[in-house]
């Protein structure tokens, strides 16, 4: 009898300990824009945290204001940004409330983008051929760091174009049906992308350099996020993810899949690299 009271404490002990355990297990809720190369970036780091013990929380946004509003705010505690370029006018404005964690890739490249069959090859070369482009370039969301520069853009080469706000869906689905007829489109595009190798696209050359030169990918978060959670801070900083990582992740998306499955899918097929990542210091 008191060997079975013993065993009977002895679980009920390890229950606790479980239950205490399960309990403190640490969320991360975070944020990304929902474009082809953050989205990537998150749900592959997800899975790394996921494989540290972390339940993690994804909250996608459309616009880099909202994101960084909920950031700062503490919605979100940590975020992917091109804090360089593409978001730097937001990091600016908040990063005294903010703080830069680890970068996570290097490489990408915004410009404006023409089919391969279009038989020209500079910025300075647009206003020749205003009539086959309909006098405007094709953009993307309002507000984006690639708008901001193309309409840089459109002013330092004095441009006889409009540059149209739209969408990234917009701006797809204007480019694919000007290259099934072959006609001639220039647009804001970036690399990298599914749509760079599915519709042979080539960046125009900026010899004034408008556009900025290849740009990185940094993990931010609220200020104080490395103190409260030194552990995911650690799993931050073993990851990198290469451009080619992100581009195959994007074709799986093109071809049907969720970003989910394609991360999954992903690091399943690359899962000495991950494992190598996860090589990191226990807290």
């Amino acid at each position: 009898m008191k060997i079975f009271r013993k065993l009977l404490c002895a679980a009920a002990m390890a229950g606790a300990m479980a239950s205490s355990a399960h309990a403190a297990k640490e969320t991360i809720t975070m944020g990304t824009m929902s474009w082809e190369d953050l989205t990537p970036i998150t749900y592959v780091t997800k899975h790394v945290l996921e494989d540290a013990g972390y339940e993690v929380k994804v909250t996608e946004f459309s616009e880099w204001g909202i994101a960084y509003a909920a950031l700062v705010k503490g919605d979100v505690q940590i975020m992917a940004s091109q804090i360089n370029y593409a978001g730097q006018d937001y990091w600016n404005r908040n990063k005294n409330r903010l703080e830069k964690l680890s970068p996570v890739s290097f490489g990408l490249y915004q410009a404006v983008a023409v089919p391969k069959y279009v038989t020209i090859d500079s910025m300075e070369q647009l206003n020749e051929h205003v009539d086959q482009f309909g006098g405007k370039i094709v953009g993307i969301e309002p507000g984006s760091g690639l708008m901001s520069d193309a309409a840089k853009a459109v002013k330092a080469y004095d441009l006889k174009y409009k540059l149209i706000d739209g969408s990234t869906a917009g701006m797809t689905a204007a480019l694919k049906s000007a290259v099934d007829r072959k006609e001639w489109i220039a647009v804001t595009l970036w690399d990298p992308t599914w749509m760079m190798v599915k519709y042979d696209m080539k960046f125009l050359k900026d010899p004034k350099e408008v556009f900025p030169g290849p740009q990185g990918y940094y993990w931010i978060g609220k200020k104080g996020f490395s103190q409260e959670h030194p552990g995911a801070r650690e799993a931050l900083a073993g990851i990198y993810i290469p451009l080619s990582a992100i581009a195959e992740i994007n074709v799986g998306m093109n071809d049907g899949q969720t970003v989910q499955q394609a991360s999954d899918a992903w690091v399943a097929k690359n899962a000495d690299r991950v494992k190598r990542w996860e090589n990191m210091k226990k807290y």
